[in-house]
């Protein structure tokens, strides 16, 4: 009877349960407005990308390497270092 006694209070509790809870609100969906679009960051990233890879070519090879920093930019010694690596001297 003990067990009996148990489910009806259980079942007692639940409907007033259900009703002792507020209703949920609804949230408002808002639009949140970007600084930046999307399409922008992607460029701003690949242009800071690229920045920095000029700059560690120019400290590596100007500084680190002795060397003029801007050679480091130009196409002859890019040339020069794929004939290097791809083994055609002249």
């Amino acid at each position: 009877m003990a067990t009996e006694e148990k489910n009806v209070k259980k079942k007692q509790l639940r409907p007033q349960q259900k009703k002792d809870k507020k209703p949920k609100e609804k949230r408002t969906k808002s639009t949140r407005r970007r600084l930046l679009p999307i399409w922008l960051r992607i460029l701003l990233v690949l242009v800071l990308s690229a920045v920095a890879l000029a700059l560690g070519l120019m400290i590596g090879y100007g500084i680190i390497g002795d060397g003029d920093p801007l050679d480091a930019l130009s196409w002859s010694t890019w040339q020069h270092i794929i004939d290097i690596v791809t083994g055609e001297t002249e």
